[in-house]
């Protein structure tokens, strides 16, 4: 038996070393993603894109083997930080790419700061809040707010449309405030009235007394919702016989939504909608990603193009690999050289080129488009406009942004800003 527990002692002892060498031969990517919920689908497409990231690296980032592990959320904060935990504790993840939705991201903002030795990039949630109130530095955001992805779609509907009248309904959450204030920041300066605001649950599934209660005397409605509430929303909206024009937020007209069943989604038909993409743009950086997408995954596990999830995922996921690229996979000290790396290095991303700002926040471009007919039954986005550099503050002063307060139901003041205020 002695002799027995001296081999095996000295094979651990052999092995040690080579598990060592394994460990740092290799950085592990954790998966925080919305695979429940609203969002579901959204979040499968996010970890598609990640693969799809991964592989065109060839699965290797700074000399480093990349191994990714998933951890499902259903977009509450609460779920949320148990799987952030369980990727830092249990599964020993270097780097966690996520979340998806903006109450998720908020409550990884202060997580952070409980793993000073650990990166988060986020995925794709667009709280104002997550890095402009008392950011987290190992906490980076390369996709823009839900403010700025509403940035040039108030301007668009007063100028292009002549709709100066709305009453809005919008998710009652962080990213339905802040999506919804970046449309009203624009919209009212540009001269448009808020007439009324209806707010509703994330993952509603009853909208008829929202619907019952909307008025009549507006040029149309904006609609802040998106995944399975704006399925549910334009269903009962269609069985309600109403036709006014609607507006949509960055989430309403994603690919989550265009190709859900039944035809109820066709009240889009016109429907503007801004965010950080658009379908049919022609940039080459664009046309080839979608082309490696559609080669990546058969056509009946995929959706025709990228969605925003998707897109944010994938955006995440590069600027992981650039990073580490850039420091030759050096995470010691606290991953402090990686952490520089992302900060001060440009990202060139399908949507065009990125840089941070203080925060960590994104700077970027805001695609405004409208929906129409594809001609083959289906629906997609048409691209109309383009705001490039839209920064954390929509082009105000910083003391003017702060000056506003942060997103909520009653924030912002229409009046106010309309009049010059």
């Amino acid at each position: 038996m002695k002799k027995a527990l001296i081999a095996s002692v000295s094979t651990a002892a052999l092995l040690l070393p080579a598990m060592a060498m394994a460990q740092e031969d290799t950085v592990k990517f954790g998966i925080l993603v919305a695979l429940e919920g609203a969002f579901a689908e959204g979040g499968a497409d996010g970890v598609r894109n990640v693969e799809l990231a991964i592989q065109q690296a060839g699965g290797m980032a700074g000399g480093k083997k990349i191994e990714i592990v998933v951890a499902p959320t259903d977009t509450t904060p609460d779920t949320t930080i148990r799987q952030a935990r369980k990727l830092i504790e249990q599964d020993g993840v270097d780097i966690i790419l996520g979340p998806l939705s903006g109450s998720e991201g908020i409550a990884m903002r202060d997580y952070a700061k409980t793993i000073p030795d650990n990166t988060v990039i986020n995925g794709i949630s667009g709280a104002l809040e997550t890095t402009w109130v008392d950011p987290a530095e190992n906490f980076f955001r390369f996709n823009l707010d839900g403010a700025q992805w509403g940035s040039g779609l108030g301007s668009y509907v007063v100028n292009e449309k002549g709709w100066t009248r709305v009453a809005t309904v919008a998710a009652d959450y962080s990213f339905g405030y802040t999506n919804f204030l970046g449309f009203a920041v624009d919209f009212c300066r540009a001269g448009g009235d808020i007439v009324e605001r209806f707010w509703v649950p994330l993952g509603s599934s009853d909208f008829g007394g929202v619907i019952a209660s909307l008025p009549d005397d507006v040029d149309a409605i904006y609609l802040g919702v998106g995944g399975t509430d704006a399925i549910n929303f334009l269903n009962q909206f269609n069985q309600a016989g109403a036709e006014t024009n609607l507006i949509g937020g960055t989430i309403m007209a994603d690919q989550t939504v265009l190709t859900s069943r039944g035809r109820a989604k066709d009240a889009l038909i016109g429907t503007p909608t801004s965010g950080p993409l658009a379908q049919d743009n022609p940039d080459p950086a664009w046309t080839e990603y979608v082309a490696a997408y559609q080669d990546a995954f058969p056509e009946d596990e995929r959706f025709p193009t990228p969605s925003l999830f998707g897109v944010g995922y994938y955006v995440a996921t590069l600027a992981a690999i650039q990073g580490l690229n850039e420091v030759d996979g050096d995470l010691s000290n606290g991953q402090a050289a990686f952490r520089e790396a992302l900060s001060t290095t440009p990202l060139d991303t399908p949507l065009g080129t990125v840089t941070l700002n203080e925060n960590r926040q994104a700077t970027g471009s805001v695609f405004v488009n409208e929906v129409v007919d594809d001609g083959e039954g289906g629906l997609k986005n048409e691209f109309k406009a383009r705001v490039d550099n839209v920064n954390q503050t929509l082009g105000m002063t910083m003391e003017e942004f702060t000056a506003m307060g942060l997103p909520s139901r009653d924030n912002p003041d229409c009046a106010a800003l309309r009049d010059g205020g």
